[in-house]
Parts: structure tokens; sequence; C-alpha cells
């Protein structure tokens, strides 16, 4: 301090930052050393067994073949048993799961929703008191969304039409537009699906989703059709789950996976402010995705599909409550969102990630984590428990763009930079919160920018309410490019953008 109170704040920048740079470097050749230790331990001994056959003599060469001849029964035995252990493994391993392509709705021009429009439809609509609209208007202009969001027409309508018949229309808008998609890019025709998995939470109309599909495309009458309900924006990875699952009992199969939520019948139309949070950040949006278990589709595929983790706290009170669909005062149903819900999320991840750090963490972090954890537990230290660096697992990262708030708190839990969350950051910004689509968003995002190589791993992390975790992890199988049937192709000039 100096006089008048005033701090010289560069006084001790450029120590910290040598300081923070030699440590960056010693933590790189430690994971370096690490991970290569087998291949630094195998080649000197390689060397040495080279020199020392080097210098055999033929007399030393004759007793090695008497010895190896000799124990002719060892030496078969011991290659009967590596053959039965090598075709026992190749049998019971699981078969491989490659995702083809995916695609993602893009709506019309005509359907794009601003926040000006949107705040004078709402106010139009004559649902809201004065006070409900203030909130929302500042719930919106905080959300991170920008002016090219999509309202189904029923919504876009005044007055609203939120009833069974424009919910059934912004479904087939969605849905249909997904499948039309995929089927043109992949090539695949519909009777070739033999599995199909829809999942949407709140819209569970009869006949299903997964009939109305059906129907539309005439899929053929054996195909394996699950339509999930009730499962939040997390469902997406596990119908991936649910559909990994059936690719390991039906061979040489197709699985189709479509992700959506339609928002026409679960527009709150009360003034409980907890509510009407939702009706600030969901729009319309859905992906279809198509999986395959088939050896010839191995050159074709993008992503090989490596782990899908779940987590569940519905046993924990505070989690089950955290969001829940309620009927409020006056009678009207809706979606509550709780303030426990940016202390559960976390805690949720926390146990996803600690499943998920031994399959895809370098043996370098997970040395630590054991080493600290044994401080503390057994040696009773009071060491600060050591938070494994995800990037060093993954390139690309999708988290579920629920709102402003979710990527920022994973941003700071997992200690990512700016650019390992644009994907979150640009999809909430140009779609909304699309539910359980919005991860196929920001891998659209990353293929858009040509960021995806051969080799990349792709970490898809979803929330949802119950309260859920998941986690899927993909692995390129080449560099992806983009195509113009890319949702992103038309805008990716003009992104990123700068979110106030």
């Amino acid at each position: 301090m100096l006089g008048g109170g005033i701090r010289v704040e560069g006084q001790n920048k450029l120590p910290d930052f040598k300081q923070s740079v030699k440590l960056k470097h010693v933590k790189l050749g430690y994971h370096y050393l690490i991970t290569h230790l087998l291949t630094l331990c195998t080649v000197p001994l390689m060397v040495a067994a080279a020199v020392e056959l080097s210098k055999l003599d033929m007399d030393d060469m004759t007793q090695l073949w008497l010895h190896l001849k000799y124990n002719l029964v060892s030496l078969v035995s011991c290659s009967i048993l590596v053959a039965f252990g090598s075709t026992f493994y190749l049998l019971t391993r699981p078969k491989p799961v490659y995702l083809i392509d995916f695609a993602c709705f893009k709506g019309r021009d005509d359907q794009k929703i601003s926040l000006a429009k949107g705040e004078a439809t709402t106010r139009a609509s004559g649902y809201f008191d004065e006070s409900s609209l203030d909130f929302m208007k500042k719930i919106t202009e905080r959300s991170g969304l920008g002016d090219e969001t999509y309202f189904p027409e029923s919504m876009r309508h005044l007055p609203p039409r939120l009833n069974l018949e424009g919910a059934r229309e912004e479904a087939e808008m969605v849905m249909f537009n997904c499948m039309d998609k995929l089927f043109e890019q992949t090539g695949v025709k519909p009777k070739d699906i033999g599995i199909l998995v829809v999942n949407c939470s709140l819209f569970t109309p009869v006949p299903s989703l997964s009939a109305m599909v059906i129907n539309r495309y005439k899929l053929r009458g054996n195909i394996r059709s699950f339509n999930l309900a009730g499962m939040g924006c997390s469902a997406g990875v596990i119908s991936i789950d649910l559909a990994k699952d059936l690719l390991q009992v039906h061979r040489e199969s197709y699985a189709v996976v479509l992700s959506t939520e339609i928002i026409t019948l679960n527009s709150y139309t009360g003034n409980n402010k907890s509510m009407l949070i939702p009706n600030c950040l969901f729009r319309c949006g859905g992906a279809a995705i198509l999986l395959s278990n088939k050896r010839g589709d191995k050159r074709r595929a993008k992503y090989k599909l490596a782990h899908v983790v779940r987590t569940h706290k519905g046993a924990d009170e505070e989690a089950f409550h955290c969001v829940k669909q309620e009927i409020d005062e006056a009678g009207i149903t809706g979606v509550a969102l709780s303030k426990d819900l940016m202390r559960v999320a976390p805690r949720a991840l926390k146990t996803n990630i600690t499943t998920l750090g031994p399959l895809v963490l370098p043996i370098s972090e997970q040395i630590l984590f054991l080493s600290t954890l044994i401080m503390k537990k057994l040696f009773k230290k009071k060491v600060k428990p050591h938070i494994p660096d995800f990037k060093l697992a993954f390139d690309h990262f999708c988290i579920h763009a629920g709102g402003r708030g979710v990527i920022d708190e994973l941003e700071k839990n997992l200690e990512l930079s700016p650019e390992l969350v644009e994907a979150s950051r640009m999809t909430l910004h140009r779609f909304g919160n699309t539910s359980s689509s919005s991860i196929w968003y920001e891998l659209g995002y990353s293929e858009a920018k040509g960021r995806v190589k051969k080799g990349h791993r792709v970490w898809q992390i979803a929330f949802g309410s119950g309260f859920k975790c998941n986690s899927a992890v993909w692995v390129a199988m080449r560099n992806v490019k983009a195509t113009e049937m890319n949702v992103w192709h038309e805008c990716m000039d003009r992104y990123p953008v700068q979110i106030n």
C-alpha cells in the first residue's frame, strides 16, 4: 500500500505469471511422463534384450531351441489358453455402436421470434399481470437468448392456441423436419430402421409420438419402438443408452433416436414466478440421430459411442423436488423451478463424474486424485481435493443449454475456457433451450466450425428433472466436415457473437 491508500496492482503480476507458467510446464511434463511411462520403460528393455540376443553364438541358439522343444507341452498349453481367452473376449465384448449422422430441427424465417416480438406477444395474450410481465422481461434479457429462436405457430397466434391440436401440429413439424433431413443425409430408407426411440417429457398424446413417426414413414411392422416421457432434459442421453442396449441384442440393425420437447401445451399461463422461467427459455427444437451396429458402417460413421454414464439423485428430497410439474393456486399447471436447482446440479455432476472419471481420465490424473484422497482419508491431512482436469480427456464439451446459469456453473466447476463452452452459449443464443436436443445443436456447432478431428472425444452432459445428470462420450471416426444440411450452415459466419 502506498500513500493515500492506493494499491499498486501490477507490482506482483510478473512473478505470479512466471510461477504459473513454470507450474504449467511442470504439470504438462508430469502428464507426459506418466502417460508414456510404459513406452519409456519398455523401449530400453527391448533394446537391452536385442543387444543380449546379438551376443549369442550358434551353440547358445541351439540350446535355446532344445529347451523350447522339450517344453513343447507347456508351449502348446499356453498357446491354447491364449487362443481360448482371445476367442472368449471377442465373443463377449460389447458390439460397437456407430453414429452415422444426425439432423436438427430448423424452422422457417417466419417462425423466428425476437425478444421484442416475444414480449409483445406475451403482453397481448392477456394471461399475465404487470408484475409477471416485468419479471419475464428481466429473465429474458439476462437469459442469453437471441432474436432468431423458433416458436410454433400455435404460440405466435393471437390469442395463442394452447390446445391439443396446436401441440400435435408442433410435434409433426419438429419431428418430421428432423426425420426428413436424416433420411436425406444418410440415404437410409425408412424400412431399414429396426429400432425407434422417441423422447419428449411433457407431451404424451395417444397414439404416441413414436406411433406418429411410424405412421408417417410407414416403418416396418416388427420395429422395436419406445416412447419415453417425464424424464426431463437429460432424456436424450437416456434414449441413446436404451438404443445402445438394444443394438447389443439385435444384430445388423439401424436405430433412430428422436429427441424433442413440445412446448405448446406446456406454456404456463399463470402468475407464479417460479413457473414463469420456462416460458422465457424454452423454444422449438429437436434432433434425430441414426445409430448402427453394422460392421460395414464403420467407414462412413461420424462417431463411435465410447461410454454412457447415468446418475440419479431422486432418493434425495431436495433434488427430487427442484424441478417439478405442479398446479398453482389458480389451478393452472406449470413446471416449477426451485431455487435449490443451482445447488443440486453441481452435486449431481460431481456424482456423475466420479463414475465417469476412471473411464476417461489419463492415469496421471487418476494418480493425483487417488494420492490426495489417501492423504485426506488415511493420514487425516488437510489437503485440498484434486479436481480432475477433464480437458485432458475431452476435446469438445456439449453442455446442455438449459440456461445461462447452468453453463456458467459448469464452466466454473470444470475450469473450462470460454472456447470450450462456446458451442453451448451459441446454441442457447441461436436456438434457446431446446431441452434434450440441445447437445446435438452444440455438436453441430463444433462440426460447422471444422473443429472435430479424427480421434477427438466429445462429452455430452445433460441434466433433467428427477434429478438426473447423464453423460455420453463419443469418439470421432474421421475429420468431420460440415455440409449444407448442417443446422448452422447459413449463420456460421456470424458466430460466435458477443453476449451481454
